[in-house]
């Protein structure tokens, strides 16, 4: 059964197939238990038959408490295994759901690339997240609530008729009378619930592709036009809803209502029945309570019978919404992935759009492993067109495309990732390290499955480099912070290369960096900073909340630096609102000032307060507002107030005494500046340089940077920091990198890969002249003979020294040579030259 459902699409899959598939070990300890449940039941309404008629009637003690211990005996067990029922149930479904996402999503991967351009993600989230959980909730109860409700019934049933066949008959009249009603009312409910789903998928589509093109958006400014496609669709789902949810009340109030008239019947009937001797109190009793009891199992039915309808909607219209093929099979079967030359011949090559547009028109040409061609034309030519449907993307119409002699279109997918890598304008980046980008283009070759064929640190190293993205690595490792504990020989190496970097660029970044030095006054840092001289992960401790630490406010009140604060910070105060009053509050103007532009109004009302009252006047408020602008105060970069000396000297006498109060009072919660000792709370780069940098300029830092990573290669280092970058996460698609750095990395990984045939969709149009002239001179140096390339080429100045340039216009090779061939018959490339300049 589980192999033909494993070759089984499983989109033709039925909701009971997933039911049959699940464990039969569960299935059948489910059985027992149900049974031993049902048996369970019974039991208590029997007891309390005996316990009116034999113990009380009889008045006999004994078995009075006889009777009760077999009622409770038998209302434990009940619930215990009516318990272990829900939690096989849940096994079974969960797992069954598991299985279902799972299936569906390896479905949906394979999916031709076509389907996902009229597909919103929103929906395909929709689908795996919500909507196959009914599905799977059902399978979990697919076999334990029916037998178990069933089985009940015929016990509670078979009991009513052993107490009194003709009261039985006359209670059970009204379920046939349920079983004509309630399915006409569910159909209708099955309805609107299938408009429900197929709404509520319309609104994640437009959720999703709202988000998607949230730039879009702010940029157009057009969140009314948003809106109201969003509320359209809100309304329409409220009012389907509520004639759904109307239907299923109505479903649940008919069924109620015909089930409280039995109880009734039994009243009238069976008390005239006990009146007139007929029957015996402790049976009417019994009776009552089975009949009672009878109505549980009935509305379990009911509800599973809407779950099921729910689910089996839910689960249609997943299936039906995935039911495509895919264009191309995965993975050989009794083959390994073929290893192609690199050669590619294209004869009469078209592909059109479902809609009839014909994008590429009868396209050929050929190229020699190893050689280099580079497509040029104007937009919607069809450039990227040919590009996708080489590497299989699209799946062509008419025409041939042969790799390595074998046709694209009857390859499987493997054996094109095998020998085409391909690197397009907007690359997409996974959430994750940057190693683990950088081997994605590896992971599924074969090649790389064992240990010894996986791509080696120098490999890796050779990549970033030539992509021009190991700078940027190297940075991301020096901006990490260590864990002391664990990388305990690293972080002795780095307190060495310290004392390296202060020996050997000490003068020659003199300018850039301001060194650390417990007895001197940091001109180029704040004065909370020259006052702590330390750093620390504690949110209390924080520069962001320590000016309003009543610890530490009670450290300045101590150390005699409080007034002294507050005289600075309303200097501070007066010549910002004097000088930067009546100037836009852009930030720009505030660079050299601890006041933001947003505080400006407050300091503005506080300056003119000071102009008729003390400090010691002045609200707790005011003097906040006075000593936060004083501990931002930085002598080097807010240079309209000089800092007084006297308050220099008070700041490092207090530095001192700070220190060894928080020594005291709370060990080891700040990591004090200290050249002998690491500190964890700050990056790597930060202990290496052990000083404050005056200029943020990138200029400033790269020359920082190159003297760090001098001293790391000397220290043999270099390796181990990089390892570290590559651990560096890139946030949700890559948004913690920067365009080119996302482009960077994906031209990073496909030369990791080193495939016969690589494709260059614009891979260079994020990248700056520079980068974009370094990777075109590593194609003509590095990779010419070693991979056959297309290039789609958005830049004209980049592609004289290709073997071949294929000029495109309206889906056709307009004309293919050499650049200098090309250039000299003065056709289309010539135009397009010369028309560009």
């Amino acid at each position: 059964m589980k192999n033909s459902q494993k070759s089984q699409p499983v989109t033709e899959r039925s909701l009971f197939s997933w039911v049959r598939s699940s464990s039969w070990k569960l299935q059948i300890a489910l059985l027992l238990i149900i049974i031993v449940t049902v048996f369970a039941r019974v039991i208590p309404l029997e007891m309390q038959k005996k316990i009116i008629n034999e113990s009380i009637f009889l008045k006999k003690t004994d078995l009075l408490v006889i009777y009760c211990g077999i009622y409770l005996a038998a209302v434990l067990v009940s619930t215990v295994f009516k318990y272990l029922t829900n939690v096989v149930q849940t096994i079974l479904g969960q797992r069954a759901l598991a299985e279902m996402r799972g299936a569906v999503y390896h479905h949906i991967l394979t999916l031709p690339v076509n389907f996902y351009r009229r597909t919103q993600p929103g929906m395909v989230v929709s689908a795996l997240v919500t909507e196959l959980a009914a599905a799977g909730d059902f399978v979990g109860m697919a076999i334990a609530v029916p037998v178990t409700n069933i089985l009940t019934l015929l016990a509670f049933g078979g009991y009513l008729f052993w107490l009194h066949p003709v009261l039985a008959a006359v209670s059970l009249s009204i379920y046939p009378i349920v079983l004509i009603l309630v399915p006409r009312l569910q159909a209708r409910t099955n309805r609107a619930n299938k408009e429900r789903v197929d709404i509520t998928r319309h609104l994640s589509d437009k959720i999703g592709e709202s988000i998607s093109g949230i730039h879009e958006i702010h940029t157009n400014g057009t969140y009314t036009i948003e809106n109201r496609k969003y509320d359209a669709i809100v309304e329409k789902l409220k009012k389907i809803r509520i004639v759904w949810n109307l239907y299923r009340f109505g479903v649940k109030t008919t069924n109620n209502f015909l089930n409280a008239l039995s109880p009734f019947l039994i009243f009238i009937i069976g008390g005239y029945l006990a009146i007139n001797g007929q029957l015996a109190l402790g049976a009417l009793v019994a009776f009552l309570s089975a009949q009672e009891k009878l109505y549980d199992p009935w509305k379990e039915l009911l509800d599973f019978y809407q779950a099921y309808q729910d689910a089996a909607v839910r689960y249609r219209r997943v299936m039906e919404y995935f039911d495509a093929a895919p264009e191309h099979v995965v993975a050989p079967e009794d083959r390994p992935p073929y290893e192609l030359d690199g050669s590619i011949e294209v004869q009469d090559l078209s592909f059109y759009t479902d809609s009839g547009i014909r994008l590429l028109d009868r396209v050929s040409f050929s190229l020699a492993p190893g050689k280099h061609m580079a497509v040029v034309g104007f937009s919607g030519s069809g450039k990227s067109t040919l590009a996708l449907c080489l590497n299989q993307l699209y799946r062509y119409q008419s025409g041939q495309v042969m790799i390595g002699g074998r046709e694209v279109s009857a390859l499987t997918k493997k054996d094109v990732v095998q020998n085409v890598g391909t690197v397009s304008q907007s690359p997409f980046i996974f959430e994750g390290t940057i190693e683990e980008n950088l081997l994605y283009s590896c992971s599924a070759l074969d090649a790389f499955t064992e240990p010894e064929g996986a791509p080696t640190l120098d490999d890796m190293i050779a990549a970033l480099q030539q992509a021009g993205i190991f700078v940027d690595v190297l940075r991301f490792g020096l901006d990490m912070h260590l864990a002391q504990r664990d990388h305990a020989d690293l972080v002795d190496r780095i307190i060495h290369i310290r004392e390296a970097f202060r020996d050997q660029f000490g003068e020659h970044v003199h300018d850039l960096i301001e060194f650390f030095d417990e007895k001197a006054y940091l001109y180029h840092s704040s004065v909370l900073d020259n006052i702590v001289f330390g750093a620390t992960d504690h949110p209390e401790f924080s520069v962001a909340n320590l000016s309003r630490n009543e610890y530490f406010l009670a450290f300045l009140d101590k150390a005699d630096l409080t007034r002294p604060l507050l005289s600075l910070g309303a200097e501070v105060a007066k010549q910002v609102v004097d000088i930067l009053g009546n100037l836009p509050h852009d930030a720009i103007f505030f660079e050299q000032s601890p006041i933001l532009p947003d505080e400006l109004e407050a300091y503005t009302l506080l300056a003119e307060r000071l102009k008729r009252r003390r400090l010691h006047q002045l609200s707790d408020e005011d003097r906040q507002r006075l000593l936060d602008a004083a501990l931002r105060f930085s002598p080097g970069k807010h240079k309209m107030v000089a800092l007084p000396s006297i308050l220099e000297s008070l700041i490092l006498e207090g530095r001192a005494l700070f220190r060894e109060k928080v020594d005291e009072d709370y060990p080891g919660i700040v990591s004090f500046y200290d050249a002998a000792d690491y500190i964890p709370s700050e990056t790597i780069l930060n202990n290496i340089l052990f000083g404050k940098m005056k200029s943020q300029h990138p200029k400033a830092q790269e020359k920082i940077t190159q003297s760090a990573i001098q001293l790391l290669i000397q220290a043999d280092l270099l390796e181990t920091i990089l390892k570290i970058g590559m651990q560096f996460r890139v946030g949700s698609k890559g948004d913690r990198l920067s365009g080119g750095q996302r482009q960077k990395l994906a031209i990073a990984r496909v030369f990791l890969k080193a495939p016969k045939i690589l494709i260059m969709d614009e891979a260079t149009s994020a990248l700056d002249n520079k980068s974009q002239s370094r990777i075109q001179n590593l194609l003509e140096h590095h990779w010419k003979g070693r991979s056959t390339v297309i290039s789609i080429a958005h830049r004209l100045d980049i592609i004289k020294n290709y073997d071949y340039v294929a000029v495109m216009k309206s889906g056709k090779i307009g004309e293919l040579g050499s650049y200098d061939e090309l250039i000299q018959k003065k056709g289309l490339l010539y135009e397009l030259v010369h028309g560009r300049a």
